[in-house]
């Protein structure tokens, strides 16, 4: 009875750790917003900026393989946030350019490896788009996955938890480049999630604070 109580207090622990970490989120709304969003007709969706750390580096690390994973997943939450737009088009007032194009015009424009070298006007001119939304993402590998496993054995998925992430959402306009909407949000990092479950869960969040919702 103490043992199975004790797991209780463990997984109860772990929850209310949980739902206080994910509830932490800040939104900043221009004055600007809702006159500004109402001439958006093309919106683009550009890389977003990852960061990858580890309180303690695992074993044969390597700082070449970290960077290629960063830029992997930079695209890869860039295309799941594409087709999480897409898939609710309906519910949106603007359409969303194909990130392949966007990505294949930035790359033309000599900007795709080196966003942060021009101002996000300048990037939504050489796209051809009303405004660009953008991101950050940045994860802090706590523990082993090996060590995430066996929590996750003992008690579900709660357990699985092997870091924590924030991740920042923005929208800028794009004949000034002016900070028009952001977004801010903790998140757990588990052995589970992919960017389209990372994706997901933050625009469930944002829902009725997305400028483009109907």
């Amino acid at each position: 009875m103490k043992k199975y109580l004790s797991m209780l207090l463990v997984t109860l622990g772990v929850a209310l750790t949980t739902y206080a970490q994910e509830s932490a989120k800040q939104v900043f709304e221009s004055p600007k917003l809702q006159t500004e969003i109402g001439t958006h007709k093309l919106v683009a969706i550009l890389p977003f900026t990852v960061s990858i750390k580890y309180k303690k580096p695992p074993k044969n690390f390597s700082a070449e393989a970290n960077r290629d994973q960063e830029k992997s997943m930079s695209k890869s939450i860039q295309s799941s946030m594409y087709t999480f737009l897409l898939r609710k088009g309906e519910s949106y007032s603007v359409e969303f350019q194909d990130v392949e194009k966007s990505n294949i015009l930035l790359k033309k424009a000599g900007m795709l490896d080196k966003m942060d070298e021009f101002t996000k006007d300048e990037i939504s001119k050489v796209l051809g788009v009303d405004a660009v939304i953008g991101g950050t993402f940045e994860s802090e590998q706590t523990r082993s996955d090996g060590a995430a496993i066996a929590t996750t054995i003992l008690f579900g998925s709660m357990g699985g938890k092997t870091g924590s992430g924030t991740s920042v959402l923005t929208l800028n306009n794009g004949k000034d480049g002016e900070l028009l909407w952001r977004f801010f949000k903790t998140m757990d990092d588990n052995i589970f999630s992919s960017t389209d479950d990372l994706v997901e869960r933050m625009m469930r969040k944002i829902s009725r604070n997305f400028p483009y919702m109907n």
